[in-house]
């Protein structure tokens, strides 16, 4: 179907759908290289683009063959040259929700990185204070903290909350299997039934988790203990590394799926 005519060009609905596309496209690539050093070279590749639309649609056959020439080599080109972009991109496509529905993904390399470290921090009386962000978008607190956009490990998470390493005070924010940040300030809770012996981590855990629909993991200093907060409560203030998967497994792949939970009853903030 013509949506009108110029000339002798037909404009369709399908060429419209294409543009549409084209931008999207450019625009979620723009995003991801936004503010790193690739993104120049994203600009150069986008001037090339855009001058041999130009030279084609001028009949300018001589550029036309300079271009040609070497448009058999931009693919590789620009996978070389955008290698850690382009992986970052399909990470953020691959933990979409629609992939993931369509999808369903039994692992999830987040929560198993996050046990792992969990359990280490345990064992070591580490403290730690992990925030893995779901629905509700926590660009805010991220802002607050050193920003890293690496790829989630139990070994980066643990080098992190390592005591003498200057990003261990505050906390870190996981989204979408990357650490987005870290040292980030969390709002502590207002709730004045909550356990007075409560650490300022588990404040901040519990604050965060009543502004959002995050999942917080907490690891004590003192006793080691492995703590769960969500939607402003502890679900448990003792957990092992099968416990805590557990949880979270249910948290992220069952949590629209609330009737047939198995988890057990929260337990009140101030136990």
């Amino acid at each position: 179907m013509d949506l009108f005519k110029i000339g002798i060009i037909n404009f369709t609905l399908l060429d419209l759908l294409d543009i549409l596309a084209v931008y999207f496209v450019f625009y979620h690539l723009y995003k991801i290289m936004k503010g790193t050093r690739a993104a120049q070279m994203f600009a150069g590749m986008l001037l090339i683009i855009i001058a041999s639309f130009i030279v084609q649609m001028l009949n300018m056959e001589g550029m036309s063959w300079l271009i040609d020439s070497f448009a058999s080599v931009w693919v590789i080109a620009f996978v070389i040259l955008f290698q850690p972009e382009l992986r970052r991109l399909l990470i953020q496509i691959g933990q979409s929700r629609v992939i993931r529905t369509l999808f369903k993904v039994e692992e999830n390399r987040a929560v198993n990185a996050v046990c792992e470290a969990a359990v280490r921090l345990s064992d070591w009386h580490y403290g730690g204070l992990i925030v893995m962000q779901k629905d509700t978008g926590l660009k805010g607190i991220a802002e607050s903290g050193i920003q890293m956009q690496a790829e989630v490990s139990a070994e980066l998470l643990v080098s992190i909350f390592f005591p003498r390493t200057p990003l261990h005070d505050g906390a870190v924010i996981i989204s979408n299997d990357l650490i987005q940040a870290a040292k980030c300030m969390l709002p502590l809770t207002q709730n004045p039934e909550i356990d007075k012996a409560l650490g300022t981590r588990h404040r901040a855990a519990l604050g965060i988790s009543e502004e959002s629909d995050a999942v917080i993991v907490v690891v004590s200093e003192e006793t080691g203990r492995i703590s769960l907060a969500y939607k402003g409560v502890f679900l448990h203030r003792n957990l092992d590394g099968e416990l805590l998967k557990n949880y979270l497994i249910e948290l992220f792949e069952e949590r629209r799926n609330k009737a047939g939970s198995k988890m057990a009853a929260p337990e009140k903030a101030a136990v």
